[in-house]
């Protein structure tokens, strides 16, 4: 079971926390400013009702009986498309004359102004010119009568007086001051005339419509838009018009229906007086009073059977006229609806010829007939009125052939009639058409009057439920808490992201933390701070920073090791090395020589690395004195020993005193072609045991482990190797090699050193401990 160690994990991210800070902080001021200076959205809306033309129309429920609405029910789906349809989208910019917006310029964003704006605009061209091309003007207010004109594609302002007429690219334009000019003087605006169909497309497309429930006739409609007040306007003056048109298609049909019926009624007329005339002439002239009933049965027979071929005439005239009607009629017009024909799907052909006429007329008023949906409405129309003239046709026929039959049945009443007295037949006859023709003539006069109701009580399709308003005081779009607690979960995801992902790629070792779960059985001695290049390199006698006490714990935790092995030869012999150079062995090994020196003891320091020497440059400082000699032995050292017999320790050994602290320093001296070979003399026996013998501590700085194989060739003579490793330059993966050699037995009471420590990653030393009693100035203490 891997052991997880949440404080280890969170503490990885809250050394970081200026980062934290910095990247919430830089997102919340972007997102103030975004919020700042996009321009807010709000959300209006309105509702209706969709009315049921058969019950829920106002006023029709009376007239129901009439049969004045017949046709199809309003569909919600179909009347969502109308609502929608682009001509009531193109008559609601020209109501409105949304199409032309004024906005003041601010310094960075600009605002619309709707309502009482600082200058009106009047333009002089016709409407087909305004409404059909793209203008951009910039106004400068000089004073109640001064401003300057400027041109989008110009760069010239030039200053003019309110009042007076300018050419511009739309035409002749007037500018006119408003009564809060004086609020606007030295304020910029900018004047936008945008084409009529780009205005209505931009409005279908920010609107929407959608229904309550999937059963249900009521609509709810939707916009968002910088303005309040406009938008409560245009969903107002929407739904105005589309109840408007209902009205108007409404009465165009019942006008036209009234037109038929009244031309029909001067003809009857006219035919009921000849009957009347005829009836009045007979009598008077035959001096007829009574008539006798000797032939009532047939009469009555006859007279039922002459009624209802009265009645198939009667159809059969209406079919005739109405069938004359639609094939005289050269383009698309509305057709005479509910006449009286008794055939449905003649009256529902006609319906759907005349709602289709209607939208063919609307759409006319902003486009041409070789558009294409004029085209396929055409089409449509051609093939409504060529079935409407079929079933005419079918029905004349078989009207016909009825009205046959039935005069086939009436001639054999007839001929019982005609053995009565001829004046008696004759008065009959001239009684049966007086009374059809009356009945026609009285059918007409009540049809007449249903058309003159529908036209008086025509009504809109929909009721308002709410007027327009909006939905609320703040705006829908920016939604400032969304973006504020965005923009603070992205400036700490981000941080968090990039740690995390550091960390998962991170193959470096950081602190003694890290190290210590790697090296698991083997010490880590101490970690030491990272020092400023400014810093001195070799700790002086009292020092009390943070580095002082780095290296003073890991002289009291090296005693404690060597103290540990009693037994062991030359257990005072210290090997300080690493896996490659710049790690830091050589500034180990100096400090580690000066704080076991700073405790009285004899310390040797011994220069092993003769390839690439560097303890010399530790002791260069003005307060470090050559004991004994007035100048340092550099150009004789552990190598000239080696290889000339005749100079024995002393020749070679350097006593300094470094800040008040005794050292004996042997360099490296001269670098011979032959390294390696060196290594392997004998010398080395009589060298580190009368070191060991002659000194408390003996401090070897050697070679790296992993460059070259001159530590482990003299190896055999340290009691204690210390493998140092600088934080975040060694990889975790060369700590194996250490651990290795010393498991192979190549190396000696192998322990770890993390050197450069940066102080966020410093573990409980830097908490507890580290610089005890030294007085840090606060970060606003630092220019005092």
């Amino acid at each position: 079971m891997i052991d997880f160690d949440f404080k280890t994990v969170l503490r990885q991210y809250t050394k970081h926390k200026i980062w934290f800070l910095a990247f919430i902080l830089t997102f919340v001021c972007s997102a103030y400013l975004y919020t700042r200076y996009t321009t807010s959205t709000y959300l209006s809306q309105t509702k209706i009702k969709i009315l049921d033309e058969k019950t829920g129309a106002t006023g029709a429920t009376a007239f129901k009986e009439l049969n004045l609405f017949s046709g199809a029910e309003n569909n919600v789906e179909d009347e969502i498309e109308v609502l929608g349809s682009r001509s009531n989208f193109l008559e609601l910019v020209k109501s409105l004359g949304i199409n032309k917006r004024i906005y003041h310029l601010g310094d960075i964003k600009k605002s619309e102004l709707y309502d009482n704006p600082p200058f009106n605009i009047n333009t002089l061209e016709s409407d087909s010119i305004i409404f059909s091309k793209n203008s951009k003007f910039f106004i400068t207010i000089k004073s109640k009568t001064q401003f300057e004109f400027r041109e989008n594609n110009s760069d010239l302002n030039t200053e003019y007086t309110f009042g007076k007429t300018i050419v511009s690219e739309l035409g002749n334009i007037i500018f006119t001051p408003s009564e809060n000019i004086t609020n606007f003087i030295g304020e910029k605006f900018e004047i936008n005339f945008e084409k009529l169909s780009k205005t209505a497309q931009d409005y279908r497309n920010k609107i929407s419509i959608v229904k309550a429930d999937k059963f249900s006739n009521v609509l709810t409609i939707l916009i968002q838009d910088p303005v309040k007040k406009k938008s409560i306007d245009v969903l107002n003056t929407l739904v105005s018009i589309y109840n408007k048109n209902a009205v108007l298609d409404k009465k165009e049909i019942a006008n036209k229906t009234s037109s038929f019926i009244n031309e029909r009624i001067n003809l009857i007329y006219s035919n009921l007086s000849q009957v009347d005339s005829s009836a009045q002439n007979f009598k008077t002239s035959r001096g007829l009073t009574d008539i006798s009933s000797q032939a009532n049965i047939n009469l009555n027979i006859g007279a039922a059977n002459q009624q209802e071929l009265a009645n198939l005439q009667n159809q059969l005239n209406i079919a005739s006229s109405m069938k004359d009607y639609v094939d005289d009629q050269k383009g698309f017009e509305l057709l005479p609806s509910n006449i009286g024909l008794s055939d449905p799907s003649i009256t529902n052909i006609t319906s759907k010829y005349n709602q289709l006429v209607q939208e063919r007329n609307r759409l006319l008023k902003s486009s041409n007939e070789k558009n294409p949906i004029i085209v396929n409405m055409d089409d449509e129309l051609k093939g409504l009125k060529s079935s409407l003239s079929s079933s005419l046709n079918t029905m004349n026929n078989n009207l016909a052939l009825t009205a046959n039959n039935l005069s086939g049945q009436q001639s054999r009443i007839n001929s019982k009639i005609y053995s009565a007295p001829s004046n008696e037949r004759a008065l009959r006859d001239i009684t049966r058409k007086q009374e059809t023709t009356e009945t026609l003539y009285l059918y007409l006069l009540q049809k007449r009057e249903e058309a003159q109701i529908s036209v008086a009580s025509a009504s809109p399709k929909s009721k308002i439920i709410d007027y327009a308003f909006n939905t609320s005081d703040l705006p829908v779009y920016p939604k400032k808490s969304i973006i504020y607690i965005g923009a603070i979960l992205f400036g700490f995801l981000i941080p968090f992201g990039s740690i995390y992902f550091m960390n998962m790629i991170d193959n470096k070792i950081h602190n003694k933390d890290g190290l210590e779960k790697l090296t698991k059985d083997f010490p880590v001695l101490a970690e030491l701070p990272r020092i400023a290049k400014k810093q001195n390199k070799i700790l002086s006698l009292n020092d009390r920073s943070v580095l002082g006490e780095s290296f003073r714990i890991l002289r009291t935790n090296l005693d404690y090791l060597i103290s540990s092995k009693k037994n062991v030869d030359n257990n005072n012999i210290i090997f300080v090395t690493s896996s490659i150079s710049g790690e830091g062995k050589t500034f180990v090994s100096s400090n580690l020589a000066m704080v076991f020196a700073s405790t009285g003891k004899k310390v040797l320091l011994v220069g092993a690395d003769i390839r690439n020497p560097k303890i010399y440059s530790f002791f260069t400082d003005k307060n470090i004195d050559v004991m004994g000699n007035n100048k340092k032995k550099l150009d004789i050292g552990l190598v000239d020993y080696l290889n000339n017999e005749s100079l024995n320790i002393k020749d070679i050994t350097n006593s300094l005193l470094v800040y008040s602290n005794y050292i004996d320093v042997i360099y490296s001296g001269k670098i011979l072609p032959n390294p390696a070979e060196l290594m392997l003399s004998k010398r080395f026996d009589e060298l580190f045991a009368e070191v060991s013998h002659n000194y408390d501590y003996v401090i070897v700085d050697t070679a790296p482990l992993m460059l070259v194989t001159d530590t482990l060739l003299i190896s055999k003579y340290a009691s204690q190797t210390i493998y140092v490793t600088r934080a975040d330059n060694t990889e975790t993966k060369v700590i194996d090699f250490p651990i290795n050699l010393h498991k192979e037995g190549k190396i000696n009471g192998l322990s770890f050193v993390v050197n450069d420590v940066k102080n966020q990653d410093l573990g409980y030393g830097k908490k507890y401990g580290y610089g005890y009693g030294v007085v840090e100035k606060k970060w606003w203490q630092i220019f005092t």
